[in-house]
């Protein structure tokens, strides 16, 4: 009976709290886990990294948070704070990037050939890199990796209501700059 009972506890349970058995199953060296973690999450490291790096480096970045959290998996304390965890190696990995990048370099022929991004985009991805990180942040997961708030809060471990804050002045912010751009 216990373990009947056991299995609807299971089933009934929602996403966020079966969370640390893959983190556990992940620390005991299971890759399917680690990859379920990784569907998971990376949306939230792309946008994370997006805010902060060039476009063209992001998504090797990805790949690199990934790589370096299944290798400190096992500094992890607490499986609950995956979503955390992971949001600050994505962010230490961008100061590392800036810390390393030099701030010129030349361009590549091959990088001319490749379609360029909406002048439009570049305009608003350029004023809310502009923004302080809580607004950068939420926007960039919101607008451009399509989480809706409730997601975002789950990803980065902020309530529902700092999420729900933070996009509606971040949201008035660019709307700001924005008008202020376009004004001759």
């Amino acid at each position: 009976m216990e373990s009947v009972i056991a299995l609807y506890v299971l089933a009934d349970r929602p996403e966020r709290q079966r969370e640390p058995s893959l983190v556990e199953q992940a620390r005991d060296g299971s890759r399917a886990a680690f990859g379920q973690l990784y569907q998971q999450y990376a949306r939230m490291v792309h946008g994370l990294l997006l805010a902060r790096v060039p476009h063209s480096e992001v998504d090797d970045m990805v790949q690199d948070v990934f790589l370096l959290a299944l290798r400190r998996l096992t500094s992890l304390r607490d499986d609950r704070a995956f979503a955390g965890w992971l949001a600050q190696i994505a962010r230490n990995q961008a100061i590392d990037y800036h810390r390393r990048t030099p701030q010129t370099t030349e361009l590549e022929e091959g990088m001319l050939r490749q379609k360029a991004p909406e002048p439009e985009a570049l305009e608003v991805l350029d004023v809310i890199r502009g923004m302080p990180d809580a607004y950068r942040e939420t926007l960039m997961l919101r607008l451009v990796e399509g989480l809706s708030g409730p997601e975002i809060a789950e990803k980065t471990g902020l309530t529902a209501d700092s999420v729900r804050v933070n996009l509606h002045r971040g949201m008035k912010i660019l709307r700001e700059k924005l008008e202020g751009r376009a004004a001759p």
